[in-house]
C-alpha cells in the first residue's frame, strides 16, 4: 500500500469517528427532549409542578455530555486536517487516533460545552431551551 493509498484510508477512518460522535449528539438531543417532555407529562399527570424540577439534572447532564462529544469531534477534525494537508508523515503517525496532539490548539471541552462568544453556541441554544422549558412548566403548574 502507497503513501497516498495510507492517507485516505486513514482520513477515511478519522472520518467514520466523526461520523459516530455527530450521531451520539444527535441521539443526546433526542434522549434529553424526550426524558423531560415524560417528567413534564408526569408533573403534569401528578398536579406537582415542582416534579418537573428534576428535570433539570439529566437536562445538564445531557448537555455536558453532548459538550463532549462536539468537543471530541473538533479534535478530530483537526486530526483529519492534519492528514489531509500531509502534515504527519512519519511512519508511526499513520492511522494514528491520537487527538491529544490538538488539545493545545482546540478549545477545551468545558469551553465547547458553555461557551458565549462571537459565534452562536448551539449547544447553550438548544440545552439551555430545554431547561428554560422545564423552569416555564414548574412555573405554569405551581
Amino acid at each position: 500500500m502507497d503513501t497516498d493509498e495510507k492517507r485516505i484510508k486513514h482520513l477515511e477512518m478519522i472520518q467514520g469517528v466523526i461520523n459516530r460522535l455527530a450521531g451520539n449528539s444527535f441521539a443526546m438531543k433526542g434522549w434529553s427532549v424526550t426524558l423531560i417532555s415524560a417528567l413534564i407529562v408526569v408533573a403534569v399527570d401528578k398536579g406537582k409542578g415542582e416534579f418537573a424540577l428534576v428535570g433539570v439534572f439529566p437536562a445538564l447532564v445531557f448537555w455536558i455530555l453532548d459538550g463532549y462529544f462536539l468537543w471530541q469531534e473538533r479534535l478530530f477534525h483537526q486530526l483529519f486536517n492534519a492528514v489531509r494537508l500531509e502534515k504527519m508523515q512519519k511512519p508511526e503517525d499513520f492511522f494514528t487516533m491520537d487527538t491529544r496532539l490538538f488539545l493545545k490548539t482546540a478549545p477545551s471541552w468545558l469551553h465547547t460545552t458553555f461557551s458565549i462568544g462571537k459565534k452562536p453556541n448551539t449547544l447553550l441554544c438548544f440545552h439551555g431551551t430545554v431547561i428554560l422549558s422545564v423552569l416555564i412548566a414548574v412555573k405554569i403548574l405551581n
